[in-house]
Parts: structure tokens; sequence; C-alpha cells
């Protein structure tokens, strides 16, 4: 039976600390399905379908191994899609306290639903500091995001 699992998020835009968990979640399975999800609470800068491909450019661009699904997911809950594609884990990134505060009501619930468990995994040190936000925020204002985005990213937000 395969191990899947799945990273979801909105990625808005994709940085170097999503990369770096989606790299080594991908070591861990035998499918790893990046999940771009809508959020609502959030005002988004990308579309879901420049999301998607910028995700895709920058995993091929880091050469990240594995069997890795780059789709997204807008209707319904996020343990249907695990339903749908036989995934029993998601895999979130955390950075600090609050990250795990926010996700831990959701990682019982998610279990609670479907049995899908949740996996939490440290980002590199070097990006723990880095959100989507941020970028957003640093990009908006003119400021270099080159070291917190991985190429394919900094280029489209050059345009």
């Amino acid at each position: 039976m395969k191990r899947i699992a799945v990273v979801p998020g909105s990625f808005d835009p994709v940085t170097l600390g999503h990369l770096d968990v989606v790299g080594r979640a991908a070591g861990l399975f035998d499918e790893l399905h990046v999940l771009v999800v809508h959020n609502p609470g959030k005002t988004a800068l990308l579309p879901i379908a420049q999301r998607v491909s910028l995700i895709e450019q920058s995993i091929a661009e880091a050469q990240l191994p594995g069997t890795i699904v780059v789709t997204s997911w807008s209707v319904g809950l996020l343990v249907d899609y695990c339903t749908d594609v036989g995934a029993s884990v998601l895999v979130k990134g955390i950075r600090s306290q609050v990250d795990v505060a926010y996700e831990t009501p959701m990682a019982i619930v998610n279990r609670d639903l479907a049995g899908v468990e949740t996996i939490f995994m440290l980002p590199n040190p070097a990006h723990a500091h880095v959100s989507s936000s941020l970028v957003r925020q640093v990009a908006a204002l003119g400021g270099d995001v080159s070291p917190y985005v991985p190429s394919a990213v900094y280029r489209y937000l050059q345009k």
C-alpha cells in the first residue's frame, strides 16, 4: 500500500520555507500532494492556477526527489481530498508556537472526521521567520524578496 501525504496551504506565494518542508516530506512518503487551497480569511495576491504553476516550477528547479503532485482544492473539506486520493497524513510546516496553537485543533478534527493524522515539520531555521504574508508585504513595498522565495517566484514578482 502506498504511503500518501498531503501538504496543504495557500502558498501565496510559495516560499523557500514551504519548499524545504515539501522536499523533506517527499522523502518520507511514496507520493506527496502539494495542495493549494483557498483561504477565505486572506486576500490573495496570486490566482490559484498561478500558484500551482509557480510551485511546479520551483519543485522542478530545486530538483526535489520523489513523486510530488501539485494541484488545488476549493470545494469541501481538506480531509475529503485526502480520502479521494488515499492520503492518510497531512504535513504542516510550523514556525512557532502560534502555528502550533492554530493547527492543533484542526489536526484533532481532521483525525476525528476521517482518521487523517497530521505531522508537524519544523522549517530550516534559516526560513523560520518567513511567511507568505511577509513576502507579499516586502514585495509590495519594493523590497528584495530573493532570499525568501524560489527563483521562479522571484522572477514572477519582478514582472
